[in-house]
């Protein structure tokens, strides 16, 4: 599967953006899906993830009721809905599609879990 990461930008401290990932391929049911984010100088940090099954997502504590994580099946597409961004959010965020088997309903947060990676799409909070 082929993804493909957008919706990036600059807001100021405080504000929103929904990232948007585009599948080559029908995701939902087939494949675990999950946001990461890498800013300069710093590992992969996991920021939201969406079971194969669909049920199921998982956040750490440092995005936790400010990020969503959201699939439109018909559209192939994952979104990341990201309210009152903080300067810290700043990083490259990348969308990862993991194969899982058909009765995995966890959420997965580790990268070596995930085996497609969209491009990356940059954002950038100010303060």
């Amino acid at each position: 599967v082929q993804l493909q990461a957008s919706g990036g930008g600059s807001v100021q401290a405080g504000g929103s953006l929904r990232l948007s990932c585009a599948a080559s391929e029908r995701t939902f049911g087939n494949y675990a899906m999950g946001w990461f984010r890498q800013a300069p100088g710093k590992e992969r940090e996991f920021v939201a993830g969406i079971s194969r099954s669909g049920l199921n997502t998982a956040y750490p504590d440092s995005v936790k009721g400010r990020f969503t994580v959201s699939t439109d099946n018909g559209k192939n597409t994952m979104y990341l809905r990201m309210i009152g961004l903080k300067p810290e959010d700043t990083a490259v965020y990348y969308c990862a599609a993991g194969v899982r088997p058909a009765s995995d309903y966890t959420p997965r947060s580790r990268p070596r879990e995930y085996d497609y990676w969209g491009q990356g799409t940059e954002v950038t909070v100010s303060s």
